[in-house]
């Protein structure tokens, strides 16, 4: 027997388990392209439901198509009765990842469709998805603080109905421009954690609800999904920009995690960050409050002159969305309503060339042992 140690890849860095048509991760030039279209490019030229019909069928869509892909999602954006009852029963203190983490797993329950996994149902069902997050989202945050739910309105765009739902009205263009720039940036991403983990849970012959529950339960981390919250938290904590650099500092001494800054794949600046920073930017003119932006700004330059670390997407985007009005709970749901398209584009592609996805171990432990009798265990 070889006692070659193999070469262990921890965190599968580097590994190239697939091919993928959807999106490309480029960290040579730290950018990304959906489907070959820049993504900043993307993020101010077109509409989030246009994004989503281009990461599921491969190309933009023209007017005809997008009108037909905005009135098929409109016309699915209600939940239940018995859903509703299923969130009110939800304890008021719960994570709002693990409400919408149950609800997706509820729909996949009632949906007409939910054991056919073939390509045409699982489209059909992504539309469900994709159409009745938002209603759920907004519900079981209602709900948390009390509220009766609001119907969604299928007059609406995507992004003005999450607002409509959330807080029962919409708030003036700019803030619904900026919130569907950030639901494109945060679309899709090629195979980071949660996207593996849907296509791994599709590998088996899952349907498109597990994969996505799967999926939502690995965006709750708050190294992936739950860092825009934690970057709220920590500008919460920091309290005036004076005090950014100070504290700062401190968390150097200590060598304490700063939550917003550095990436697995982009090492020196994420293309998606300027274009979040811009719209976050405009946001602090439009509600007339610079404070967090300005935190914002003193952060990134230490980090980069003390550490040479650049920011992440989640970095602009815990205030931005603070800006809009959302409470910091909601940040990551956000997130799940956005990435529902990717991990959706995902699944389809896997399961049309797919294989079970089983990697292996390198065993550490005790050498093979016989097993002693009960008594002679001490």
């Amino acid at each position: 027997m070889s006692d070659t140690q193999p070469e262990i890849r921890k965190g599968l860095v580097g590994v190239i388990a697939d091919v993928s048509a959807v999106s490309k991760v480029m960290p040579e030039t730290n950018s990304l392209t959906y489907r070959g279209y820049a993504v900043q490019d993307l993020a101010e030229q077109c509409s989030f439901e246009e994004v989503a019909y281009l990461l599921w069928n491969g190309e933009l869509p023209n007017a005809a198509q997008l009108a037909g892909f905005r009135r098929e999602e409109a016309a699915q954006r209600g939940i239940s009765p018995a859903l509703h009852q299923v969130i009110q029963a939800f304890p008021h203190d719960a994570h709002p990842m693990d409400a919408i983490r149950t609800a997706v797993s509820f729909l996949g329950m009632e949906d007409p469709e939910a054991a056919d996994t073939s390509e045409p149902a699982t489209r059909r069902k992504a539309m469900r998805l994709l159409a009745k997050i938002p209603t759920a989202i907004a519900a079981a945050h209602r709900a948390s603080k009390g509220q009766a739910p609001v119907e969604p309105d299928p007059k609406l765009t995507f992004a003005e109905n999450f607002f409509h739902v959330v807080f029962g009205k919409v708030p003036q263009p700019e803030v619904v421009k900026a919130f569907d720039v950030s639901l494109i940036l945060y679309a899709e991403h090629g195979f980071n954690a949660s996207t593996f983990t849907a296509r791994t849970v599709t590998s088996t012959g899952a349907d498109l609800h597990g994969a996505v529950t799967a999926g939502i339960a690995a965006l709750k981390g708050p190294l992936h999904g739950g860092a825009n919250e934690a970057v709220m938290h920590m500008l919460a904590e920091i309290g005036e920009p004076s005090k950014a650099v100070a504290w700062l500092e401190g968390k150097f001494d200590h060598k304490a995690l700063v939550m917003g800054f550095g990436h697995r794949v982009y090492k020196n600046g994420d293309s998606r960050v300027p274009t979040m920073t811009k719209y976050a930017e405009k946001m602090a003119e439009v509600v007339g409050d610079r404070r967090w932006m300005e935190m914002s700004r003193l952060l990134a330059g230490a980090m980069l002159e003390r550490k040479n670390i650049h920011p992440n997407l989640d970095f602009p985007a815990g205030p931005a969305y603070h800006l809009m009005g959302f409470d910091i709970p909601l940040f990551t749901p956000i997130f799940v309503a956005s990435r529902i398209t990717g991990w959706a584009a995902h699944v389809i592609e896997q399961a049309a060339d797919n294989r079970l996805i089983r990697p292996l171990s390198h065993y550490t432990g005790a050498a093979q042992r016989s097993v002693p009798a009960l008594s002679a265990r001490g």
